[in-house]
């Protein structure tokens, strides 16, 4: 029976004396953490459709490395693909990814059949809290209709809406989920304090309330948005400084010497948030009638880069005596981002896919990247390190430290017998010091 008076601001007092559970839905480089963090201090109960992984997480192994397969041996979490176990849950967090679509349109699929999940599962009295990135409106006009529907229950009194975008940076080991100020709101006051109260136990950084869901929202697409364009700016930098014939990278460093300088460099952009998130602005902005001016450019420009250090390749190959054609170039790197197994949205991809277009031979390794979804994602079959060798060019595409410690020497080896001019280095992400190359005598080039 709906509409009698629920009282939603015990959650926190239940949760801390194990009256009640908190759930999370979705368990991949974001969910994981929140449900092992929060595990530590209240029962949780971590779901995923994906039975697979569940019995990855049951048998200790973390296959994202984003908290290592010990803590995963030894945390409380309940690991599940069981969906009627959420009805233990008064706390429920979803947490899973929102792409894009092939022509950048936001793809709602997996949070609109995570609400579903949830609707199908509810109990009176649950706060649901929505931690995937949507483009502002999404949790109030399109989520909780869903959960309503299938639920039955009526949002705002029988159960309650809030939104705290995710911030968690995957690989990285210094900005932690715990050591990032979070955002929290929701549908109303209440709403807003209990999933502070909440977020308060795990997040040392401090929690930040806005006024409502929608702001919330726009903060997380506004923050990776700014990030984003930024980086298109270096890459501008990049591709004029290329044509100068000067080095990016000394540029930058001496442009870092005036105390307001940003401190951001040319890249590779891509992965589930910043390589996505302008996206979901823009989509909005042009249903509200506005056409960006700056981010749509900003995006254009990053999108290019991939095919940008390709054809920087093939120049590099060609003024070496090369022919591209007769050529293999060995690809380090595929992941989108520097130690990390994360393989969504890798730009690097952007790189192969223009040198085959050339007909050029390309073979790619990665010590981070799964070749099960290398292979279903860009049709690329990874092949163990040990394997690179007789290279007439080599990308370095992704810093891992494994690349980083590679030695001149070292990295000489893995070319055919040739004179050290004859050897293309493209280092993408200025890996190695500018000093070490030229002493090499190796040609290269570096974004």
């Amino acid at each position: 029976m709906t509409g009698e008076k629920t009282d939603f601001s015990n959650i926190y007092g239940r949760l801390i004396k194990g009256d009640t559970k908190l759930a999370l839905v979705g368990l991949g480089y974001v969910g994981l953490p929140i449900a092992v963090e929060f595990a530590k201090h209240v029962n949780v109960i971590g779901y995923n459709h994906n039975e697979a992984r569940i019995k990855l997480y049951n048998s200790g192994i973390d296959p994202t490395m984003e908290v290592g397969d010990e803590v995963i041996k030894s945390t409380q979490v309940e690991f599940t693909a069981d969906e009627k176990k959420l009805s233990e849950a008064s706390f429920i967090i979803v947490a899973v990814p929102t792409p894009v679509n092939e022509d950048t349109t936001p793809n709602l699929e997996p949070v609109i059949e995570a609400s579903h999940t949830v609707g199908r599962n509810i109990q009176k009295g649950a706060i649901v809290c929505y931690e995937s990135t949507v483009y502002p409106g999404i949790t109030e006009d399109v989520c909780a209709p869903i959960i309503e529907k299938e639920s039955g229950l009526k949002c705002g009194v029988d159960w309650k809406i809030a939104y705290s975008p995710e911030r968690i940076n995957p690989g990285d080991k210094v900005h932690r989920l715990t050591t990032i100020c979070k955002i929290v709101s929701g549908m109303d006051s209440e709403t807003r304090d209990v999933v502070k109260s909440v977020y308060d136990i795990v997040i040392k950084a401090g929690t930040y309330p806005v006024s409502n869901i929608k702001t919330a929202e726009a903060v997380k697409v506004v923050e990776n948005s700014q990030r984003d364009i930024n980086i298109a700016f270096m890459n501008e930098i990049a591709m004029i400084c290329d044509k100068l014939g000067i080095d990016t990278n000394e540029v930058i460093d001496g442009m870092n010497t005036k105390w307001n300088a940003l401190g951001f460099k040319p890249g590779l952009v891509g992965g589930h948030c910043i390589g996505v998130d302008p996206y979901y602005l823009t989509n909005i902005a042009e249903r509200l009638g506005y056409h960006s001016q700056i981010i749509l450019n900003g995006r254009k420009v990053n999108d290019s880069m991939g095919a940008f250090v390709a054809e920087a390749a093939i120049k590099q190959m060609i003024e070496a005596g090369k022919a591209p054609k007769k050529s293999r170039v060995y690809v380090l790197g595929l992941t989108f981002k520097e130690n990390c197994p994360d393989l969504r949205n890798s730009k690097v991809y952007d790189i192969i896919k223009r040198l085959q277009e050339y007909s050029i031979d390309v073979v790619v390794t990665d010590p981070w990247g799964n070749p099960g979804e290398a292979k279903r994602l860009y049709g690329v079959d990874l092949i163990p390190f040990e394997e690179v060798k007789d290279a007439d060019c080599i990308i370095v595409a992704v810093g891992h430290n494994e690349y980083r410690s590679l030695s001149m020497m070292e990295l000489k080896k893995l070319f055919k017998e040739s004179p050290d001019d004859e050897k293309v280095l493209i280092d993408v992400k200025s890996v190695y010091r500018m000093d070490e190359l030229k002493a090499s005598g190796m040609r290269f080039w570096r974004l």
